[in-house]
């Protein structure tokens, strides 16, 4: 079961499908309270009954709210909706890195700075003893202001 686009939850108005994965779905919401995108990553359907999972997952969300970094996805809130679990989190327009490497090589510069500010943020996980288990391109996004997140 997929979230309808218009639809409310709590503060939050769904307004796109932003993308999906084995984890999770993500929707771009507008969060009426503090006026300001948000994402909302939904636990998928097929694993709402599975405890586990959804332990997991939100030991995901309180894993990264631990950390405070400028390349790391601030975590706003948990919450349920409908017997779904979502994670509020900063909305980072952009691209995946998956995208613009499609889009074409890239020059040693860029490939050097992404990698730096990827591994930084990698760093400042492991020394919290966090390990992220799904580092990939289409999981890092290249913010409209050159910076990367994931």
């Amino acid at each position: 079961m997929g979230i309808k686009i218009g639809t409310s939850i709590s503060h939050y108005h769904i307004l796109e499908k932003l993308g999906e994965g084995g984890m999770g779905v993500v929707y771009k919401a507008d969060d009426t309270k503090l006026k300001r995108p948000v994402a909302l990553k939904f636990l998928p359907g097929h694993l709402t009954s599975d405890k586990q999972a959804r332990e997991r997952f939100e030991r995901e969300a309180q894993a990264v709210a631990a950390l405070n970094h400028p390349n790391i996805i601030t975590i706003y809130e948990i919450g349920e909706f409908e017997d779904q679990n979502y994670i509020a989190m900063e909305y980072v327009e952009g691209k995946t890195l998956a995208q613009i490497i499609n889009a074409g090589p890239l020059t040693f510069a860029l490939a050097t700075e992404i990698a730096i500010a990827i591994g930084d943020a990698l760093s400042l996980a492991h020394r919290k003893g966090i390990i992220h288990r799904d580092i990939k391109p289409g999981n890092v996004i290249i913010a409209s202001e050159g910076y990367a997140q994931g």
